[in-house]
C-alpha cells in the first residue's frame, strides 16, 4: 500500500511502499526541531526577497504562513502526518496548504541537506546554553555545601583505602573543578558549531545570487561555512557535544558512586534526603539511593550515544547520505539525559546531610597521618625514602600491637627513630595534617576559603 505523492516524486513511476515510508520517516523524532526549522525558513525567505529572487509580497505571504504554523504547533493544533518524511516536509506541505503554490517557492536555493544542518546547529546552540545554566546550578550547589561544611573533616581515599584526611569542602570543590572544565569544553563546542551552513544546498552550493552573510546576521551566527561539501556532511559538532556530555556524565557518575557508598551503613557518612531516595517493595527498612544509581546507569546510555554517532559517521562517503538521519536520536537522547541528570543532582546535592562525627572518626583511623610523620622526619634532615621506611616500620609495629600512632609512648617511637621527642605527636593529629597543607590547591581551611572566594568572584 502506497502513501501520498512526494514533493520529490517527479522522476518516479511508482509510489513509495508503505513499509518504506514508515522505515524512512524521521518525523516522529525530528519534529522537535520545528521552531528552528521555521526560524531558519523565515530568515531564508527574507533573504530571497532582499535578493529579489522572490517578491516582497510573496515573502510576506510565506512568512505569515510560517508564523501561523508555529502558533498552530505550539497550541497543539498541528497534525503531524505519518505520511510525511520529516519536519521539513511537514512544514512545507502545511505552508502550501495554507498559502497556496507560492509556499513552494520557499525551498528555492536550499536543500534539506543544508536545512537540517542549520536546524541542528540552532537547536544545539540553544541547548548548550541551557546545559551551561544547569552546570552552573550544580556548581553553585557544591559551593554552597562546601561553605556550610567548611570545617567538616573527611577521610581521603586512594584505591578505596584510607589515605589522608581532607576537608569535605575541599572534596566538594574537586567536583566543581571538573564541572568547570566541562563548561569550558561546552563553550568551545558552541563556538565551533556556531557557523551558518545554509546556502550549501545539496552539496555544491547554489547558482542563485543569495546573500549568506545576511542570513547569518538574521540568525545571529558570527560567520558562514566555507565549503559546501563539508557543510552538508559535517556532524563533528554532534560528536563533540556528545563526547562533552559523556565527560559530564562520567563526572556526575563518580560523585554519585561516592554518595552510594557513603550512604550505606558500613560508611554512614551521608544521609541522602528522602525526596531523592526510594524504598523496597519487599523490605520495609530499605532506603535506596536510586537517583544516584540512575545517574550512574544513564552515563552508559550517553556513552552509547557517542559510539552510535561515531559509528554512523565512520563509513559515510562524501557528502550527505541517509545514514545521517540517524544522527538526531543520539543527540536528542544525550541532551535530554544530561539535562535531567544535572537538574536532579543539583537539587539532591543541596539537600545532603553529612555525619560529621562519623567522618571525623574515620579520618582519624587507618594511620591517615603517616605521611605527615614522614614529612616531619624529612624536616629533621632525614631523606624522604628513609623517612618513609621508618614510618612504615612504625605503622607495622602499631598494627602488631593493635595501637594507633598517637597512643604510642615516646620510647616506642624511639625504637624506630632514636632522636624522637614529644614534638612528633603534633604532626599525628588530623587537624594538624589538614592545616599543614595551606598551599594553593591544598586541603587546609584557609586554602579552601581562598578558592571559594576566587570562585565567587568569577561569578560576579
Amino acid at each position: 500500500m502506497a502513501g501520498q505523492k512526494k514533493p520529490w516524486g517527479g522522476r518516479f513511476s511508482e509510489p513509495t511502499d508503505r513499509k518504506v515510508e514508515d522505515f524512512t520517516s524521521s518525523l516522529h523524532f525530528d519534529k522537535r526541531l520545528y521552531p528552528y526549522d521555521i526560524e531558519g525558513s523565515i530568515a531564508h525567505c527574507r533573504m530571497l526577497a532582499a535578493q529579489e529572487i522572490i517578491s516582497s509580497g510573496e515573502a510576506e505571504k510565506i512568512i505569515s504562513g510560517l508564523q501561523d504554523i508555529l502558533q498552530s504547533i505550539e497550541k497543539g493544533e498541528f497534525s503531524f502526518s505519518s505520511d510525511l518524511e520529516d519536519i521539513h516536509m511537514a512544514i512545507e506541505k502545511s505552508l502550501i496548504d495554507r498559502v497556496g503554490d507560492v509556499g513552494g517557492k520557499l525551498h528555492t536555493a536550499r536543500s534539506r541537506n543544508d536545512q537540517i544542518s542549520l536546524d541542528m546547529r540552532l537547536y544545539l546552540r540553544d541547548e548548550v546554553k541551557n546545559i551551561l545554566d544547569l552546570l552552573a546550578g550544580l556548581q553553585t550547589s557544591l559551593v554552597d555545601v562546601a561553605k556550610r561544611e567548611i570545617d567538616t573533616i573527611l577521610p581521603g581515599y586512594t584505591h578505596l583505602q584510607k589515605a589522608q584526611p581532607v576537608l569535605l569542602s575541599h572534596y566538594l570543590l574537586a567536583w566543581w573543578e571538573m564541572l568547570d572544565r566541562d563548561a569550558s569544553r561546552l563553550r568551545g563546542c558552541r563556538d565551533r558549531l556556531n557557523v551558518m551552513p545554509l546556502g550549501s544546498a545539496a552539496l555544491a552550493g547554489t547558482g542563485f545570487p543569495i546573500d549568506r552573510e545576511y542570513v547569518a546576521e538574521l540568525l545571529d551566527f558570527p560567520g558562514i561555512s566555507r565549503n559546501s561539501m563539508d557543510s552538508v556532511s559535517d556532524r563533528d559538532f554532534v560528536a563533540e557535544f556528545i563526547f562533552d556530555a559523556g565527560l559530564m556524565m562520567m563526572h556526575m557518575s563518580r560523585f554519585c558512586e561516592d554518595l552510594v557508598i557513603w550512604s550505606g551503613g558500613e560508611f554512614g557518612f551521608v544521609n541522602i534526603s528522602d525526596a531523592f531516595t526510594t524504598g523496597s517493595s519487599i523490605m520495609p527498612q530499605k532506603k535506596n539511593p536510586d537517583v544516584a544509581e540512575l545517574i550512574r546507569g544513564k552515563t552508559g546510555r550517553v556513552y552509547g550515544d557517542l559510539i552510535a554517532i561515531l559509528t554512523i559517521m565512520k563509513g559515510i562517503p562524501m557528502t550527505y547520505d541517509r545514514d545521517l538521519q540517524e544522527d538526531k536520536e543520539p543527540l536528542f537522547d544525550a541532551v535530554d539525559t544530561v539535562k535531567a541528570c544535572l537538574a536532579v543532582l543539583s537539587d539532591m546535592t543541596g539537600n545532603l546531610k553529612f555525619n560529621r562525627g562519623r567522618m571525623l572518626e574515620a579520618a582519624a583511623g587507618g594511620f591517615s597521618t603517616a605521611t605527615d610523620v614522614a614529612d616531619y622526619l624529612v624536616m629533621k634532615g632525614i631523606p624522604f625514602r628513609e623517612a618513609h621506611g621508618i614510618v612504615g616500620h612504625l605503622v607495622g609495629y602499631c598494627i602488631e600491637k593493635q595501637k594507633d600512632m598517637q597512643s604510642l609512648d615516646i620510647e616506642e617511637i624511639r625504637l624506630f627513630w632514636k632522636d624522637a621527642d614529644d614534638n612528633i605527636y603534633a604532626c599525628m593529629s588530623v587537624n594538624g595534617s589538614i592545616n599543614a597543607r595551606n598551599i594553593a590547591g591544598g586541603t587546609a581551611g584557609e586554602a579552601v576559603l581562598r578558592r571559594i572566594k576566587e570562585i565567587e568572584s568569577m561569578a560576579l
